[in-house]
C-alpha cells in the first residue's frame, strides 16, 4: 500500500514526471516562453538605477544621483566569493580602460564581509575604483535585495540600469555594451 505524501509535494513531481497530456503541450510551451521572455527583460531593462548612498572606504560618500553623466558599473562582491575575486582583475581592467572616457566604478562589499578583509584585499590590490562597504545591508536591499554575489549592475550616462548579471559577465560583451552606452550623448 502506498504510502500518503502531502499532496503539495507529489503533484509537482508528478506533473513533470509524466508526459504532458497533448493538450497541454501548447500552452505550457506559451508558458514556459512568456517567463524566459519576462526573465530576460528583467535583465536587460532600463529602469532607473535607487536612490542609493554608498559609504566608501576612507568614509567619503557618493550616491547614485553622482553617476549621471557618466557610465557607471555597480559590482556587489565579497573577499569570500570565490567568483568574485577571480573576475577582479577583469573589473580593473575593465575600468583602466574605460575610466578616461567618462566610465566609473563602484564595488560594494556585501554587509557580512569583514571590513577589515575588504580594506587589506582593497589596498594589497591597489583597486583603481570606489570601494563601498554596505555594513547594514540596505544599499543591497535597494538594488533588488541582492544576495548572490557577484551581481553587477551596469547603469547608464541617464541613470538607468541597463544591465544586470549574476555570476561573471562575459566580459567582451560587457566592453562592447560599455562602448556603445559611452557613445551616447
Amino acid at each position: 500500500m502506498p504510502i500518503k505524501i502531502n499532496t503539495m509535494i507529489v503533484f509537482p513531481l508528478t506533473f513533470f514526471a509524466n508526459p504532458l497530456p497533448r493538450l497541454w503541450r501548447p500552452a505550457f510551451a506559451a508558458l514556459l516562453a512568456l517567463g524566459l521572455v519576462a526573465s530576460l527583460s528583467a535583465c536587460t531593462s532600463s529602469q532607473a538605477a535607487p536612490e542609493s548612498t554608498f559609504v566608501l572606504l576612507d568614509g567619503s560618500k557618493t550616491s547614485t544621483a553622482d553617476f549621471k553623466g557618466q557610465v557607471t558599473l555597480v559590482n556587489f562582491w565579497a573577499t569570500s566569493c570565490v567568483t568574485c575575486v577571480a573576475e577582479m582583475p577583469q573589473l580593473i581592467a575593465t575600468h583602466e580602460k574605460y575610466a578616461p572616457q567618462g566610465f566609473d566604478t563602484v564595488a560594494v562589499a556585501m554587509s557580512y564581509d569583514p571590513p577589515s578583509y575588504v580594506v587589506n584585499y582593497a589596498e594589497t590590490r591597489q583597486l583603481p575604483f570606489k570601494v563601498a562597504i554596505d555594513n547594514t545591508g540596505a544599499v543591497a536591499k535597494a538594488w533588488g535585495d541582492v544576495q548572490l554575489t557577484p551581481t553587477t549592475y551596469l547603469v547608464n550616462k541617464r541613470g538607468q540600469i541597463v544591465k544586470q548579471y549574476v555570476g561573471q559577465p562575459d566580459f567582451a560583451a560587457l566592453h562592447q555594451l560599455i562602448e556603445r552606452l559611452l557613445a551616447q550623448t
